[in-house]
């Protein structure tokens, strides 16, 4: 493959400022490959590192590339790479663990201290043209699966993850706060993992009408708290509305980090069912500790994902997983700053934004 030496990439100079940089193309070394990215999706972490210069701990404290939801097309290899070849087309993890500590040994590599990851500061990401990667870190698309649902594998990550953790099974009723992609792909992880009815709820209606097409039963749509009401409150009095017209769930999983449905998501819980927490919100927050207790609901947390891509692909490709529904914007790389403002405002029923190379 003809290698462009024209590399540019999509920088966070500081909070609220993306530059464009011509960089060389990167050298690759022993079990690296060098992609041409085709597809990058703009996630909500890229949104707040450009509006904030933050997410939670991961502080921005020089220039950065952003993006890490990519596919592409790959175009050189080094040494030892035995798996993939000139051409073919690539999702990336965009994580490279170290391989040797005890949780890479364990298969717990997401929790590898010496995490490599693309766009978490100081690390650069995937918005750009060339792109060098770990080989193993690569996992070749089916040729009628598109470069735009491969760079959908890794959100879909996300949500397999947390199916995962809640151990869903066939039959189960699961309650997901969040309809936005991350929130959307987890149900239909858990709608894939056997779960018999899916409900969603999120503050947005538009989001909902689209839920009501995509891998839920039932929606709710969420009343923002009264003015000065605090959120232990507002979030029992929403819960004993929401159980008015829905059973308590065997699963909720919280993809919006916000405090009051973290809250809720306990409330709503069955005796003995479990709480997932995907969304990253404040670092310390309330929880009705009596509820956990009293009634052995399981509080489990998520970083990221692991061991999900053969998954995530083999879902996408035999169609028990259609993420196409999803991508309702693309844009050029040379109008990126236009679709991180697109995904930013979140106007014309946006879904997931895509950035193609």
């Amino acid at each position: 493959m003809a290698i462009n030496e024209k590399n540019l990439c999509v920088v966070l100079n500081k909070p609220l400022d993306i530059v464009f940089e011509n960089r060389p193309v990167p050298e690759i070394g022993q079990g690296e490959v060098l992609v041409n990215i085709k597809a990058t999706g703009i996630c909500g972490s890229d949104v707040h590192y450009w509006q904030s210069g933050g997410v939670g701990s991961f502080i921005v404290k020089k220039p950065m590339v952003l993006g890490h939801e990519s596919a592409g097309i790959i175009a050189a290899v080094g040494p030892g790479v035995t798996n993939l070849k000139v051409g073919d087309r690539v999702a990336l993890e965009p994580g490279v663990a170290c391989r040797m500590c005890d949780q890479c040994k364990q298969g717990r590599y997401n929790l590898c201290p010496e995490m490599v990851f693309a766009a978490t500061p100081p690390y650069d990401g995937t918005l750009c043209n060339y792109y060098r990667h770990a080989a193993d870190f690569c996992y070749k698309l089916p040729d009628h699966v598109s470069l735009e649902e491969g760079a959908l594998i890794e959100p879909l990550s996300v949500g397999i993850h947390a199916a995962r953790r809640s151990h869903i099974r066939a039959g189960d009723r699961v309650f997901i706060f969040g309809a936005g992609p991350v929130g959307l792909l987890t149900a239909a992880a858990a709608k894939a993992a056997g779960a018999a009815h899916i409900t969603i709820a999120d503050i947005t209606p538009s989001r909902l009408e689209f839920a009501k097409t995509y891998c839920t039963q039932s929606q709710v749509l969420l009343e923002r708290p009264q003015l000065g009401e605090p959120n232990m409150d507002y979030a029992r009095r929403t819960a004993a509305k929401i159980l008015e017209t829905e059973p308590l769930a065997d699963v909720v999983i919280d993809c919006t980090g916000a405090e009051t449905c973290v809250q809720m998501s306990v409330l709503l819980t069955k005796n003995g069912g479990s709480v997932v927490l995907v969304g990253m919100g404040a670092q310390v927050q309330s929880l009705p500790i009596s509820e956990i207790s009293a009634r052995e609901v399981d509080i489990k947390g998520i970083f990221r994902y692991c061991n999900t891509y053969p998954m995530a692909v083999n879902s996408i490709a035999s169609g028990a997983i259609d993420v196409k529904p999803l991508i309702t914007h693309s844009y050029s790389l040379e109008d990126s700053v236009k679709a991180f403002e697109h995904a930013r405002d979140g106007t014309d029923n946006a879904i997931k934004i895509q950035i193609l190379g």
